[in-house]
């Protein structure tokens, strides 16, 4: 029932964003690429993602949404005595000719009230708002529990997490 209902979501998204490709969609002058998420076991997970502004005037990431989650929203990760805090963040800025990078152990889309767990080899919709350049959609494909993806990889931002404890206040 579970894989039946997701199907249908997914479904109904590629029906109404026929552009948008895995992984990787455009919203000139800005680029998303690289949009990935990590298996989950509960009702609470993380997207990650590139945004790269190739146009003349900044934007601001200021939302996002998914029809798999109740909740989505731009969090960020500080250390605080040796704890990690996530907190949601207002916007993400990304300047003309720069890059954001959405990564673990940074800022992140935190998905909350997940109607099931992300499952390594499936993907889902997420959708992103900007203040200019309106909604982006794009297609997160979910990797294995753990995985740090290419951007990440030797952060030593889960070895932070793991020895430091986390802390979610702020979270709803």
């Amino acid at each position: 029932m579970r894989m039946i209902v997701g199907l249908g979501i997914f479904l109904a998204f590629l029906t109404a964003s026929a552009g948008a490709q895995q992984g990787t969609s455009s919203g000139a002058p800005l680029q998303v690429a690289q949009s990935w998420a990590r298996a989950s076991t509960g009702t609470t997970g993380a997207a990650y993602l590139r945004i790269e502004n190739r146009g003349s005037a900044p934007d601001r990431l200021v939302a996002a949404s998914t029809p798999i989650a109740e909740k989505a929203e731009v969090h960020e990760n500080k250390i605080e005595n040796g704890v990690m805090k996530m907190r949601p963040v207002g916007a993400v800025v990304i300047r003309p000719g720069q890059s954001a990078v959405l990564k673990p152990g940074a800022e992140h889309v935190m998905l909350t009230g997940l109607k099931q767990p992300l499952k390594q080899g499936e993907s889902f919709p997420l959708t992103l708002t900007f203040e200019k350049a309106g909604d982006v959609q794009v297609i997160v494909h979910v990797e294995r529990a753990g995985a740090m993806g290419a951007d990440a990889a030797g952060n030593g931002s889960m070895q932070h997490m793991q020895e430091g404890g986390m802390d979610h206040g702020g979270m709803k």
